[in-house]
């Protein structure tokens, strides 16, 4: 079976999995990647090694290994995870060439569809966990506006809140490494503290706050369709809006400041036209999880990962 028609097959299966999922194109070996091609009786599998490095400074080193090894895959046949098992032994033996043994700043990464359950048993097998998802909420008109509530206001971020922001933010990722999604890098102030400013500078608002009682004890910031072009291609819908972050300081926690920033951001993206709503979660995370799910949200896709990429 040649390329096209696996593509083919493994587009079907999941089109019936979930109608949120893009069309994903025919695996071509491309630039530095190496196309992987198994069989396992009659079912057939090919896979998209490749690597991607992020600079220390980078935003993106605090949410990932500075070095992910990414293997995209394309199965078919009658026993997929047959082939998914056989794939995934082809890029160990692969991995073991180009990735540092023993590296904790190494990653093996493979994004997969969250309802496409084939291969899970194998991906544990090979050492791999699910640690963060994303998830999608649809767009739901709130005509009234999000619910209040008692004591808790949300206003548009100032420059002024640069400080407030940074703690929050650093809050956050602090917690979320707990769980393998984010990393507390030694530079991390620097660089929130630079996105942040040139965030809270920008005409149009990206970013509130939300004060209980008048301290400002959470966040949200939020990329409006148009802004949000990087996660587009993993759905089908067309107008995309993502929930960069959400933080509560952890002294407000189950006070219904989180619920207010939700609500709040759900509407600016109701209002923006948006058709869906996208954000990470680290899927460990026995706060984020449930609350995200409650507000609306259901998994779309998931990454599995095994850190350091080989041991």
């Amino acid at each position: 079976m040649n390329v096209d028609a696996i593509a083919e097959e493994h587009a079907s299966r999941l089109t019936g999995v979930d109608p949120l999922l893009p069309e994903l194109p025919v695996l071509r070996s491309e630039g530095d990647g190496e196309l992987l091609s198994v069989v396992s009786g009659d079912s057939v599998g090919t896979g998209l090694a490749r690597r991607d490095e992020v600079a220390a400074d980078s935003r993106l080193a605090a949410w990932q290994a500075r070095v992910q090894h990414r293997l995209d895959v394309r199965l078919a046949g009658p026993a997929p995870e047959a082939a998914l098992d056989e794939l995934l032994t082809r890029w160990d033996e692969h991995l073991g060439k180009v990735a540092e043994h023993g590296d904790t700043e190494t990653a093996a990464v493979i994004a997969r569809p969250s309802r496409d359950a084939t291969g899970s048993a194998e991906l544990l097998t090979h050492g791999f966990a699910p640690v963060v998802g994303i998830a999608v909420r649809p767009a739901e008109r709130m005509a009234a506006g999000p619910a209040t509530t008692p004591g808790v206001c949300i206003r548009a971020a100032e420059v002024g809140d640069l400080a407030t922001a940074v703690r929050l933010q650093l809050e956050l990722t602090r917690y979320d490494a707990q769980f393998g999604m984010a990393s507390v890098r030694p530079d991390a102030e620097d660089v929130v503290t630079r996105e942040l400013k040139e965030l809270l500078e920008a005409d149009e608002p990206t970013v509130w706050i939300a004060e209980l009682y008048g301290e400002p004890l959470g966040m949200v910031q939020v990329q409006l369709p148009g802004q949000a072009g990087w996660i587009e291609p993993y759905t089908t819908a067309k107008r995309v809006g993502y929930l960069s972050s959400l933080a509560v300081a952890g002294a407000a926690r189950s006070s219904g400041v989180g619920t207010a920033l939700a609500g709040h951001a759900h509407q600016v993206f109701d209002d923006a036209g948006a058709d869906v709503v996208l954000l990470h979660h680290a899927l460990a995370n026995p706060l984020s999880t449930p609350f995200w799910y409650a507000q609306g949200y259901r998994p779309l896709w998931t990454y599995w990962q095994r850190r350091p990429a080989v041991r």
